[in-house]
């Protein structure tokens, strides 16, 4: 077999046996597509059976003159996940990256929205276009549920358990989750669904999707990404702001605010708690309040 026909199966594994995303299967895709243009690159012919360590460690030196250090990483670990398939498959014995570092990267801290900055971009909202409803409601849902982009674009009618204060959501791995949500953004979607949606066109197979564009079709991550960045641009906010920053500030707020860092593990839909340390931060002056209003030793 030749390298596509080893990055095919590996893709029906990650599929198949991993369940991943559409987008995760695509990125580990590009990681070892990256290795084989190298190699064809330099005239190197050679099996991904046989490649050395000092191979791919001359195509990681040639990406980190072009990359940084966090992609670099992520490359480097696609491709570890790969020839541990082919070990898995008892294609070959050895990792030939098992002794190759990753380079540090640090904590990248995500920008987080205050409330006044969410509530900004909202009033932003033209309410004069035919869609403004539904930007709204999937600004609310985004911020008031924390969902990623792929659990927003996905989510189905089916999905909607209001009577209960639930919405499901398929995550990463699909696996499943209940979610609390709002009244108020309960009150947004409906009005969206009755008032708005039920005026599409809507096409066959996106008959259970909550969130559709004026053709009746779903919506794609990057349509998510330009309704956030057109506001963005209209307002007075100077931040890297995109879905996922919705999602970060819902957590952050969740947890200044008090809430348990478990519960809020549950509601993010990751499988360790360090995940979720990571991509929640506080500042001193909040340590500093915590520390004084529950220590027994203040008073």
């Amino acid at each position: 077999m030749n390298w596509n026909n080893y990055i095919e199966d590996y893709t029906n594994f990650l599929k198949l046996e991993r369940g991943l995303s559409e987008n995760s299967i695509l990125a580990y895709q590009r990681d070892v597509l990256k290795l084989l243009n190298y190699l064809k690159h330099h005239e190197i012919n050679i099996s991904p059976l046989t490649v050395e360590k000092e191979t791919i460690q001359g195509f990681i030196y040639e990406v980190s003159k072009v990359v940084e250090a966090r992609t670099q990483a992520r490359i480097i670990s696609g491709l570890k996940s790969f020839f541990d398939f082919l070990i898995f498959e008892k294609y070959r014995k050895e990792n030939p990256l098992e002794l190759i570092e990753s380079p540090k990267t640090g904590r990248k801290l995500p920008d987080t929205l205050s409330t006044e900055e969410i509530d900004e971009l909202i009033g932003l909202i033209d309410f004069s276009k035919a869609e403004a409803y539904r930007n709204h409601a999937i600004l609310e849902t985004l911020y008031s549920c924390g969902l990623r982009v792929s659990e927003l674009i996905t989510l189905k009618l089916s999905d909607l358990f209001f009577n209960e204060g639930f919405i499901r959501v398929i995550g990463k791995g699909n696996k499943q989750r209940l979610i609390p949500i709002a009244d108020y953004t309960q009150t947004l979607i409906s009005s969206y669904i009755k008032e708005h949606r039920s005026l599409l066109n809507i096409k066959q197979e996106f008959t259970d999707t909550v969130f559709l564009n004026r053709r009746g079709r779903g919506l794609t991550r990057v349509m998510i990404f330009t309704i956030i960045k057109q506001l963005c641009e209209l307002s007075s906010i100077r931040k890297n702001v995109s879905p996922h920053t919705f999602r970060h500030s819902f957590a952050t707020h969740l947890l200044e605010n008090g809430a348990d860092l478990r519960a809020i593990q549950q509601m993010l839909g990751h499988e360790s708690i360090t995940t979720t340390e990571i991509y929640l931060h506080l500042d001193n002056s909040h340590l500093r309040d915590t520390i004084e209003k529950f220590h027994p030793r203040n008073f």
